[in-house]
């Protein structure tokens, strides 16, 4: 008899391990599934876990209810944060959708209403972003006298481009899931009924493919985005030859000549 899978449980997130993948909810939609201090640390708990489970390929991140993904940070708490605990409280952000975006495996943000604020930022972290048509996007931080904490200044402008950045996070404009789409900001837009379930065909489609090639990827794209292209064409140069080593192209490769599915093997 299997052992029971291990699953923590977390104060402001529902956490569930399905079929290969981790669902991270955002549990608190009296405040729109707002982030404070201690949904950052759950969210830190969550995705710690699944990077450190070899049964979990990939990860959906979600909003319970129907109106948000993640409004932003807990204005409730934010508006009692002196300078010193402000400047802590952006990296310890920062540190988690760091975890998320360097996770190794492939982050969906299923967003399904509102991703205002820091959860904007959180859905930049993921991997990709679906939404649903009634989704809204937007850094509205200057309308509070801030800017953005969790990574908006960074990952923005390396999404969607300088310009259009700065017209967002100067103006705090709110925009709609299909402009997100228009600009770069959202890969798909679909009917909330297909919202899952067009998370879970992604990721079954990347699951297919090598994990090896899979994890460095992500590695090869994420590091080759902190650096200069020559830079980052050495990394890519450098994780192929690694690939090149391992039974993932060995049976990849022989599959191709063979004319049937390669079987890899999930480590």
């Amino acid at each position: 008899m299997n052992a029971p899978v291990s699953v923590p449980t977390f104060e402001n997130l529902l956490y569930e391990k399905r079929d290969r993948i981790a669902y991270v909810t955002l549990n608190r939609p009296k405040v729109l599934n707002a982030l404070n201090t201690p949904t950052w640390t759950d969210l830190h708990g969550a995705f710690s876990d699944a990077q450190a489970d070899p049964s979990i390929l990939g990860v959906i991140l979600t909003g319970a209810g129907d109106k948000a993904f993640i409004a932003g940070a807990d204005i409730s708490e934010l508006a009692h944060l002196a300078p010193f605990e402000a400047e802590k409280s952006s990296r310890f952000g920062q540190v988690v959708l760091d975890l998320i975006e360097t996770l190794g495996k492939p982050v969906v943000a299923a967003v399904n209403g509102f991703a205002l604020g820091g959860g904007c930022e959180t859905a930049m972290a993921c991997t990709l972003r679906i939404a649903v048509e009634t989704a809204r996007f937007g850094q509205p931080e200057v309308k509070l006298g801030l800017l953005p904490g969790g990574g908006g200044t960074q990952r923005l402008p390396r999404l969607i481009g300088k310009g259009r950045a700065l017209q967002l996070i100067l103006t705090g404009e709110i925009i709609d899931a299909r402009e997100a789409w228009r600009v770069g900001l959202v890969n798909e837009v679909v009917a909330a009924a297909d919202l899952i379930p067009r998370a879970e065909v992604i990721l079954r489609q990347i699951f297919a493919n090598a994990p090896i090639a899979v994890r460095y990827s992500l590695e090869a794209v994420n590091g080759g985005m902190q650096t200069s292209q020559a830079q980052g064409l050495l990394l890519e140069a450098a994780l192929f030859g690694v690939c090149a080593a391992t039974d993932d192209k060995a049976e990849g490769t022989a599959a191709f000549l063979a004319k049937r599915p390669p079987s890899f093997l999930v480590r």
